[in-house]
């Protein structure tokens, strides 16, 4: 029951919709409740969940970054390409090049939102530019197929935690993309729940000032903050490249309209000080279930946006009842 009363009324709404969702796409196709569609739903969202969870910590802050897809996709076609002109073979290595040119564009766009003072959906829209920019320059954007990419990427492609059989004989497999979104989001968890910089966070969401005066190192925390997105990012990177087993260096372009529309249908508010690693998980399960299984429906993808649409207003709404609801009994209160 404890476990309940933590599931906020918007979660609830979410789970309901995921639940009535199924059973409605499994009476019209049974072949939906299977393990295949399970197991290729948990890799296809591998790479949003772990952006999620960076978006979360900003919008937790009161920020907003759109640049991430830009971040992702610098340090995982900068590693993947470093990796073939030096004919490097470790993944540890591969990551560890993404990983640390995700936090240096994170921390590029945390050090121009402390100087400039600018709202960070502003800094961080030119920075994606930027980092495209730098990135097609430096590197230039030739496709790269699976045929030539490093063995250490298709190996990571191809791996399973374990395999099973299907219905029908044929081998199916849970993708090790799991293992790093698990990681992920439990570290994301410890950060925001079980330090002092999780704290920090959320105080920053709810009023700048205010954490300024409670001790919090405001131009730390964002630091923090947008390096640690940065970090995700360079993470995602290498599991995007790994997931398509090909990579176009602009395919990530618009993408982080998505991200950021999962984040908000889980309940984050976009001012700040508030969200949920629930909600979003929650977000990005709705996302990929409209994503992967309106075919089922005899619907086109065209549909998916209507109906994401639909949930994000819906969302919105509710969380701003809740914050009226809210006001006003904190004004009884005072008075």
């Amino acid at each position: 029951m404890k476990g309940l009363k933590k599931i906020d009324k918007t979660q609830r709404f979410l789970i309901a919709i995921i639940v009535v969702y199924c059973i409605i796409v499994a009476m019209r196709n049974p072949a939906f409740l299977s393990l295949t569609t399970l197991f290729n739903m948990v890799r296809s969202a591998a790479g949003t969940t772990i952006l999620a969870m960076g978006v979360l910590v900003v919008m937790i802050s009161g920020g907003i970054d759109v640049s991430f897809p830009a971040v992702a996709i610098f340090g995982g076609y900068a590693s993947l390409r470093i990796c073939m002109w030096c004919n490097i073979k470790s993944l540890f290595l591969a990551f560890l090049i993404s990983i640390a040119i995700g936090i240096l564009l994170g921390l590029i766009n945390a050090v121009l939102i402390n100087i400039l003072k600018l709202e960070p959906f502003i800094i961080t829209l030119a920075t994606a530019s930027v980092f495209f920019g730098v990135m097609t320059i430096l590197i230039g954007t030739k496709n790269v197929g699976a045929s030539d990419l490093p063995e250490q990427f298709r190996a990571l492609s191809s791996a399973k935690v374990f395999t099973t059989v299907n219905q029908y004989g044929g081998k199916i497999g849970l993708s090790v993309f799991i293992i790093p979104v698990v990681l992920c989001v439990l570290l994301t968890y410890i950060i925001l729940h079980k330090t002092l910089i999780g704290k920090g966070i959320f105080a920053l969401g709810c009023n700048n000032e205010a954490a300024r005066r409670a001790g919090f190192n405001v131009t730390l925390l964002r630091l923090f903050i947008y390096g640690y997105a940065g970090f995700l990012g360079g993470i995602m990177g290498i599991i995007y490249i790994a997931g398509t087993n090909s990579v176009n260096p602009v395919s990530l372009v618009g993408t982080e309209m998505s991200v950021i529309a999962c984040v908000v249908i889980g309940g984050a508010k976009p001012s700040g000080g508030y969200g949920k690693i629930f909600g979003t998980l929650l977000g990005v399960i709705l996302y990929f279930l409209f994503n992967q299984t309106l075919v089922y429906l005899g619907l086109s993808a065209a549909w998916q946006d209507f109906f994401m649409g639909i949930v994000l207003l819906i969302s919105i709404m509710s969380t701003s009842y809740q914050n009226r609801v809210q006001n006003r009994k904190n004004f009884i209160y005072t008075e």
